[in-house]
């Protein structure tokens, strides 16, 4: 029998799988689209540029909140329960009220909720999967393609229908959401009694220096995450198309998830880091300067295998190295509150409000600076010898 064959009876494969597959289907319903649908509902770019980046504001504190109570309750799985529960909930109030107060209100409410959900949930994977974390890729690519699927299938049916139509479609998928978090088991975590404050681990530089580039990177897909949609719709992209092209970075993403296990095995999280962190810098400067040259665009696309793909997986990796035992519900959460939370708030927020002001070449190529300024501190201050399959506690060296 396959190690692969073996993991996946060892742990509850498909349930893992099938809930990553419908939380990034709602991620693929939302970043693509909410951008064109607050356009289409008469929003300028700046107050697009604060809603849009509502969604990762909330990441900045809502998963440390939702991860200290998931730490020391000791029962992820049922805080996860609740939290997609209020989540579903607080979204219907989208249809009660469409000015800019009201959505901001239904914005902060609901995301506060959905964002708390994956880092713990990501624990949750990693406690599954025991010393086996470098399978983890392979249950998280079903992330990325729900997430494919639904980016495609939604850029054909906004080419049909009103784009009017994503607030009901979004709703059915945080339902979704819900449904699938009863299928899957609690996760058994060994946590110490007596232990010191996280900020022990914190203030270590190679973890200090690892959280600033995980917020330099979220922080340089500001634009991207923002305008990208609005961007290549203005430059004559059919919907279809833009759907297209966000799958195209997603598949790649796919692509990495299947392969990254042989990676680990011969390079270390440095190598793998400043890889990523050069080929976002190539990416963002292709989209910036050729959105006319549609074989570009689709090129640079491709690159998502490595500014999202590598990182996060490296990343959550290194999280679960960094941060064990009683700290592993807010490690995940501190990751995601400062990358995708705290770091993509302000690259959406940046980018809202300079967006008509400066051209997308100079929004992209300051992406690409800052990407630039993540590679130097990778070089600088990652250990080199830190291997990605390691799973030795960094704390105990303290």
């Amino acid at each position: 029998m396959s190690q692969s064959a073996v993991t996946k009876e060892a742990v509850p494969y498909w349930r893992l799988s099938g809930f990553y597959f419908f939380y990034f289907a709602s991620l693929g319903a939302l970043v693509p689209y909410l951008s064109l649908y607050l356009k289409d509902a008469g929003f300028d770019a700046i107050d697009i540029g604060i809603l849009v980046g509502i969604v990762p504001a909330t990441k900045t504190f809502a998963p440390y909140i939702i991860g200290w109570i998931s730490d020391y309750s000791r029962q992820p799985i049922t805080v996860i329960r609740w939290v997609n529960l209020f989540a579903a909930l607080s979204f219907t109030l989208i249809f009660y009220g469409s000015g800019f107060w009201w959505l901001l209100w239904v914005i902060v409410s609901f995301s506060f909720f959905w964002n708390a959900v994956l880092p713990q949930f990501e624990a949750t994977t990693l406690n599954h999967l025991g010393d086996d974390i470098h399978h983890y890729s392979g249950i998280r690519l079903w992330g990325s393609l729900g997430f494919i699927l639904m980016v495609v299938v939604l850029g054909e049916v906004f080419e049909q229908v009103s784009i009017s139509w994503l607030p009901a479609i979004l709703l059915s998928l945080f339902v979704a959401i819900y449904i699938s978090s009863w299928f899957v088991p609690e996760s058994c975590c060994e946590h110490d009694h007596e232990h010191p404050s996280i900020l022990h681990v914190i203030k270590q530089p190679v973890v200090t220096s690892f959280l600033l580039v995980c917020f330099l990177m979220l922080l340089s897909h500001g634009p991207y995450y923002t305008f990208y949609s609005i961007y290549l719709e203005n430059h004559d992209y059919s919907r279809r198309v833009i759907g297209l092209l966000w799958a195209v970075g997603v598949i790649a993403e796919v692509i990495v998830f299947i392969l990254l296990p042989r990676f680990f095995s011969y390079h270390n999280a440095r190598f793998l880091l400043l890889i990523t962190f050069a080929f976002t810098t190539i990416r963002w400067l292709l989209i910036g300067f050729f959105p006319d040259y549609p074989l570009i665009i689709f090129s640079a696309q491709l690159f998502h295998a490595f500014s999202f793909g590598v990182f996060h997986a490296v990343g959550i990796m290194l999280v679960h190295h960094y941060f064990r035992g009683i700290y592993q519900g807010r490690g995940q959460a501190l990751y995601a509150s400062l990358s995708f939370g705290a770091g993509g708030a302000v690259g959406s927020l940046v980018s809202g409000f300079f967006w008509d002001i400066y051209s997308p070449e100079v929004l992209f190529s300051l992406a690409a600076l800052v990407s630039l300024s993540a590679f130097f501190i990778v070089w600088k201050f990652i250990v080199p010898d830190n291997k990605c399959s390691d799973n030795k506690n960094i704390s105990e060296k303290s």
